[in-house]
């Protein structure tokens, strides 16, 4: 089975947790939907499973969930988002 195609999820700092970027890629709905599915390995991280839900994500990493997957992006400048 080929690999999904990610998209970009800009972030505001230079890292951000698992469990964070889940959410923020809505990946997974909350925090608590995070757990069971990062504890079950379903989660992979640069092609490795990963369960460590603080593991901190860089600009370029990219997480895989089932068919879908997300890139950590840098925050582009000026794109008038509110956040």
């Amino acid at each position: 089975m080929a690999e999904p195609t990610p998209f970009d999820v800009p972030i505001r700092d230079e890292s951000i947790r698992l469990g964070q970027f889940l959410k923020l890629a809505n990946l997974v709905e909350s925090g608590a939907e995070a757990k069971p599915v990062l504890a079950d390995g379903l989660v992979r991280v640069n092609g490795e499973v990963e369960t460590r839900r603080g593991r901190q994500l860089v600009v370029g990493d990219v997480v895989t969930l089932g068919p879908a997957a997300a890139r950590v992006d840098d925050e582009a400048v000026g794109d008038d988002l509110p956040w």
